[in-house]
């Protein structure tokens, strides 16, 4: 996919938003051999006024940054570029989060670590069509870590109330939460 020609469109512009400095880089890089004409942001207000001031054909925006909600860049650019192709990566992916993102506007959505062909591909996916399967899909530890993390953002984070409803020991689920997710 590197080395082949994309069709991009008449306008190739791709806003990068994301705090992680050397992901932004390597992906910036990465997209840029594909032919896109690149642009970043460190965070919510940078990314907000780049996509006022010369909304992109492009977005790719992470949902967590240092000074907000990355949704908050997908709604400004949606308002100002309502055909504009977007895609909200996370290294904290949730269901519930992908249905909200998906709701204001987001193209796809995909969890860290994305490559850049999966990228890529979910920004040309065209109405309708599938993008096609990510090469490495979430191991079953991770699906399962991902449901507890739902749960426990509707359960506005009470460590109790998560457990009852999963039928969990509290215990348990601390432990669960304690450690990083799963690959």
């Amino acid at each position: 996919m590197e080395n082949e020609a994309l069709d991009l469109g008449e306008d190739p512009t791709l806003l990068l938003v994301d705090d992680d400095e050397a992901f932004l880089k390597r992906l910036a890089k990465a997209m840029e051999k594909r032919g896109f004409s690149v642009e970043t942001a460190d965070c919510v207000a940078a990314g907000k006024a780049i996509a006022t001031a010369r909304p992109p054909a492009y977005a790719v925006v992470d949902l967590r940054l240092a000074d907000g909600n990355g949704l908050d860049v997908v709604e400004t650019l949606r308002a100002r570029r309502p055909e504009s192709r977007i895609v909200v990566l996370t290294g904290y992916g949730a269901i519930a989060t992908a249905v909200a993102a998906v709701k204001i506007g987001a193209t796809d959505y995909l969890a860290k670590p994305a490559d850049a062909n999966d990228i890529v591909n979910a920004l040309l996916a065209r109405e309708g069509e599938l993008p096609p399967p990510p090469e490495n899909p979430m191991s079953a530890d991770r699906v399962r870590w991902e449901h507890i993390q739902r749960v426990y953002e509707m359960c506005d984070r009470n460590v109790s109330e998560t457990a009852r409803r999963l039928n969990m020991h509290r215990r348990t689920l601390q432990r669960i939460l304690a450690k990083r997710s799963p690959k």
